[in-house]
């Protein structure tokens, strides 16, 4: 399976997130896409690749253009200013403001944010606009026939909605790579998201659309982040009515529990009779994950990709969260790994 990866990701590095009242070292750090990389090479996965610059545009088709300018320009705002910290927003259009558009940076910061979790440093822009080439490349080459690939993005993207960044999140690059698919002439996909958290960004992105189906399996948001996105009963509106299915699941869920979802996440895509699949990969549903409550171990993840095998569609896998370090590597190398030799075993 080939890999594309940036070296670029280094360059966002957030100094601090507040977690149960405290500042901590942010769990979202570089270290986390090394480890994958080196369990890549080190199972021989394949070939890794840096990626191909495919410009804004393929971005913009998800993004709006006006979020995209003010995250382009707000470090440079920011150091106008005379600050050299990372840049955080503190207040949001809640529910009894007006949801206007101020200003001045930190206005405008609350205005396209909708936490505190997606700090912007000088290196964020071309980190994340890095990670969204890295999922167009690999994309083209499932486009282009391949059975499979991974784009290790860093930061990762699921939360990101088309003018909102938060949970460590900035463009959304699995959405990104799905409508390349669309717009390079597939007519339906699938996104499969088995992050711990739920992808709120890609649900909005594609909520009222019927071209892309996205399901997800996920901590209850009555009890974890993002809160207010991610309830069963979201289930699409519009033209999109159908195409959506969050599979919420409680604390402590062990893979007998989480393994049943994805049966039933697996049965709705082949329902809706999906061309390409691109998965939200994130590992952060590990048992020792530090931010997550679900308690799935290293070899459960090679049962997952022979599972997302047997739907015998191209696969794009789009990597996501996971901040138990040292695990990293091992549990989505063996989701990569689980699919290889349950697709070759399978031709």
């Amino acid at each position: 399976m080939l890999t594309i990866y940036s070296d670029d990701h280094h360059l966002h590095h957030g100094r601090c997130e507040l977690i149960n009242g405290q500042l901590m070292p942010c769990f979202e750090m570089p270290s986390r896409a090394d480890h994958v990389l080196a369990r890549v090479k080190a199972r021989e996965l394949g070939p890794v690749q840096a990626p191909r610059d495919h410009g804004l545009a393929p971005i913009a088709r998800v993004h709006s253009a006006d979020y995209l300018a003010f995250f382009e320009g707000a470090w440079a705002r920011w150091e106008a200013l005379g600050q050299d910290g990372d840049l955080l927003p503190f207040t949001w259009p809640a529910r009894t403001l007006r949801r206007v558009k101020p200003k001045g940076l930190h206005g405008e910061l609350g205005y396209y944010s909708f936490d505190a979790g997606a700090p912007i440093t000088a290196g964020t822009w071309q980190a994340a606009y890095s990670a969204a080439q890295v999922a167009l490349t690999a994309q083209a080459h499932v486009q282009a026939g391949a059975d499979s690939a991974f784009a290790l993005c860093r930061p990762p993207g699921h939360h990101a909605a088309s003018d909102l960044m938060g949970g460590y999140c900035y463009l959304n690059n699995a959405a990104i790579a799905a409508q390349a698919f669309l717009d390079q002439g597939r007519q339906r996909v699938a996104i499969l998201d088995v992050d711990y958290h739920h992808g709120n960004g890609t649900q909005s992105i594609f909520y009222a659309r019927s071209d892309v189906f996205f399901t997800s399996i996920h901590g209850d948001p009555n009890n974890e982040f993002p809160f207010f996105l991610g309830y069963a009963d979201e289930t699409g509106e519009g033209d999109g009515e159908g195409c959506n299915l969050n599979l919420p699941l409680p604390h402590g869920s062990n893979w007998a529990q989480w393994s049943k979802a994805l049966e039933t996440a697996c049965s709705a895509i082949d329902d809706y009779q999906a061309e390409v699949l691109v998965v939200s990969l994130g590992v952060d549903t590990f048992k020792e994950d530090p931010i997550s409550q679900f308690t799935l171990d290293s070899p459960d993840y090679l049962a997952m990709g022979r599972r997302i095998a047997a739907l015998g569609l191209p696969v794009l896998f789009v990597m996501e969260g996971g901040y138990a370090v040292e695990e990293i590597g091992i549990n989505a190398v063996n989701v990569l790994e689980g699919y290889e030799t349950a697709h070759k075993e399978g031709q």
